[in-house]
């Protein structure tokens, strides 16, 4: 058995965690551009960084298995 399950976990949330400020940035880019489509701009970056948590918490599982 190795320890390298808490150093992939480690990468699965930093990955995660700059999807998500990808995310985040460029819907606020968009809402800027665009403020009268927030409402379809909000829930699109809702279901991608879910999408996004989705995977890096299959990540993590896989990473401690």
């Amino acid at each position: 058995m190795t320890t390298y399950g808490p150093i992939g976990a480690g990468f699965a949330a930093i990955g995660a965690g700059i999807g998500i400020g990808q995310i985040g940035g460029k819907a606020v880019e968009a809402i800027a551009r665009q403020p009268e489509a927030i409402s379809k701009i909000q829930t699109n970056m809702i279901i991608a960084a879910a999408l996004v948590e989705g995977v890096a918490l299959f990540a993590v599982v896989v990473a401690l298995l």
